[in-house]
């Protein structure tokens, strides 16, 4: 069976883990430390956290804002739970923008027609790894006063429509990042956050850990080295060195994945280009996506076969698939707590309807691309 994503782990990265393993720090060691200073160095950010998980890099990087509580927030329905629910964490209430119809991303007007006096944030989603509209989306925020998280879970790698790369948070004041199996890189689990504002990296540091603080700078007092102060209200969200040593050896092997992920995805479009009931993604001549996912748009009404039924037949060719993402508005928890209704966000519920995510990862082989190929053609053609 081949799945929708796997990680690709080879003997460097077990390599480095057991060396953790062997040593005296699992957690809380230099590896965390190495591990942030190459996120900086890939993506040109100036500060790097590290976290246990993108939903807590998510949930920390909104309360660093320290955003007045019944504020709102916009972000895209076409998305995981965490975009959202990261700013329910800290007493925001999300607002949902539609998506541009060709690139699946949260589109710029729509951002625009849902600001109030209330809207303080606002978390695009570099959806599947194509960066979203940010020159765009910069220039709404400074025009209305708007902080800019950028929700970068499927976006290590790739590049801005300038070549730049996701994360530098040129257009942002923190990018958030995942290392997920699935993911292009992982720690297992784990996360990161840039940011290239100072005071909001000494914030980030600790609300990952407790909130507390041993910095004698930061002491209102200091009688000795063991003393430690808890100066706000934090978290447990520390990464191990465990998982940062795997992240370590992964971010080496980044540019690979890449032009591996990218081979596939040619070699998917060229099968795919012509076929009547399936369309490929687009991507933009000035933007470099990292492939996250690859995320079709099938005719299923006309094909005359639910996606069920093809999902099965597909898996039944041993080829897993998946469904990025359910409408957030539409999950019984947002329509009760704050009235979201099928039918307010049309264009990410027709998204919905129709998509249809096959399998991308590294580890792929050309005879594996093949079947998926064969397979996929004998479903749906």
């Amino acid at each position: 069976m081949i799945g929708y994503g796997h990680q690709c782990i080879d003997e460097t990265d077990i390599s480095a883990v057991l060396k953790v393993l062997k040593s005296d720090y699992l957690t809380q060691g230099p590896f965390v430390s190495e591990f942030e200073q190459k996120i900086c160095s890939i993506t040109g950010a100036k500060y790097c956290v590290s976290v246990s998980n993108a939903t807590a890099g998510l949930h920390i990087a909104v309360a660093a804002l320290e955003i007045e509580n019944g504020s709102e927030g916009i972000t895209s329905p076409n998305t995981f739970l965490a975009s959202s629910n990261c700013m329910i964490y800290n007493n925001v209430k999300p607002i949902f923008a539609d998506i541009n119809p060709i690139s699946y991303n949260i589109d710029p007007l729509e951002i625009e027609k849902k600001i109030t006096d209330k809207t303080k944030i606002l978390i695009p989603v570099h959806f599947a790894g194509l960066s979203c509209e940010m020159v765009k989306i910069n220039a709404i925020a400074k025009k209305h006063g708007l902080y800019i998280i950028e929700d970068a879970a499927h976006a290590i790698g790739s590049q801005y429509a300038d070549g730049s790369y996701v994360g530098n948070c040129k257009y942002s004041n923190m990018t958030v990042f995942s290392f997920h199996p699935v993911k292009t890189i992982t720690t297992g689990e784990g996360g990161a956050i840039t940011t290239n504002d100072e005071e909001l990296y000494q914030k980030l540091l600790m609300l990952r850990s407790h909130g507390t603080t041993k910095d004698e700078g930061k002491l209102t007092k200091n009688p000795g080295p063991w003393y430690y102060e808890m100066q706000s209200l934090g978290f447990n969200y520390r990464m191990t060195d465990m998982q940062a040593a795997l992240g370590c050896s992964q971010l080496e092997k980044l540019d690979s994945f890449k032009k591996r992920r990218r081979e596939i995805i040619k070699q998917y479009n060229d099968a795919f280009s012509k076929m009547k009931y399936l369309k490929i993604p687009v991507e933009p001549d000035n933007v470099c996506s990292c492939f996250h996912l690859y995320v079709t748009q099938i005719d299923f009404a006309s094909l005359g076969k639910s996606r069920s039924q093809v999902m099965q037949e597909l898996r039944d060719r041993g080829v897993g698939t998946q469904v990025h993402y359910i409408p957030i508005h539409t999950q019984p928890f947002y329509k009760k707590k704050y009235g979201y209704r099928e039918g307010d966000f049309v264009n990410a519920e027709k998204y919905y309807e129709q998509e249809l995510s096959l399998p991308l990862y590294p580890g792929l082989s050309d005879e594996d691309v093949k079947m998926v190929i064969k397979a996929v053609k004998e479903v749906i053609e």
